[in-house]
């Protein structure tokens, strides 16, 4: 059994909190502290192994809601919404909601022009269903106002949007437009660090260390993968390390108890 890991963190969908100037800057540029952390704990893991894997073994699990909707559509704005419906929201509430939403709307513009308690009813029982209804409306009017009502394809322009935090920049910018990102999530955040890939305590320092380690060739689906994985096996309390396909190659850093 390895060493305890990071300090327990709570499970949910939520976005990672903002990083500040400096790691916004970290898109290009990989600072020392960050290579020199991602560096420590990578070595013995087989990165490249692992994600083989659990891409052989991903059908077995129900897809991620933001995931479903890219597969049916690459449609830049229906992905960002659903990104904003996960917010602090289980899958199998946010799926039935999108749908519901986009029966009444699919552009800003047909979006802006239902009544709020209609997006309200809509997207009810969402996480803050209320709050997420006002901000929907205000991302449309900025979408109106500042692109023609096109969703902007890069992560800092996406971060000026209403709302948008950089788990959902990095979904959209990875879902919808195939440009590399990593988007770290409560699930990333502990995977990575259970499998001793990276040591880190917050998502935003998970995020530099992925930035400075993981190939880029990996950026894109990296999230998509480990969220479906950790809903299904590697989950928060009590793993499902009897059927997991990685068993062999995690350190199990943290796991005090597993099924």
């Amino acid at each position: 059994m390895g060493p305890r890991g990071p300090a327990p963190h709570r499970h949910g969908s939520g976005p990672a909190p903002a990083l500040g100037a400096r790691a916004r800057a970290g898109d290009g540029a990989r600072p020392p502290a960050a290579r020199a952390l991602g560096a420590a704990a990578r070595v013995g893991v087989d990165i490249d192994r692992i994600l083989a894997r659990l891409r052989r073994t991903r059908h077995r699990w129900t897809p991620t809601a933001v995931g479903a909707v890219a597969q049916r559509t690459r449609d830049p704005f229906r992905i960002l919404v659903t990104c904003l419906l996960s917010l602090r929201t289980q899958d199998t509430t946010t799926g039935p909601a999108a749908a519901r939403l986009f029966a009444l709307a699919r552009t800003p513009a047909a979006m802006l022009r239902l009544p709020l308690r209609r997006i309200e009813r809509a997207i009810y029982p969402v996480g803050f269903y209320r709050t997420k209804a006002r901000l929907l409306r205000r991302l449309c009017r900025a979408l109106l106002d500042r692109f023609g009502g096109r969703v902007p394809d890069d992560l800092d322009t996406l971060l000026t949007l209403p709302g948008v935090g950089r788990k959902t920049a990095n979904l959209v910018v990875t879902m919808a437009f195939g440009k590399p990102g990593i988007c770290v999530d409560t699930h990333v955040h502990r995977i990575s660090n259970r499998l001793g890939y990276v040591r880190t305590r917050t998502p935003e320092q998970t995020e530099r260390a992925l930035r400075a380690t993981l190939p880029r060739r990996h950026w894109i689906g990296y999230n998509d993968l480990l969220v479906s994985f950790g809903q299904h096996v590697c989950t928060p309390r009590a793993p499902w390390c009897s059927r997991c396909p990685v068993r062999d190659l995690c350190r199990r850093v943290g796991v005090t108890t597993s099924r």
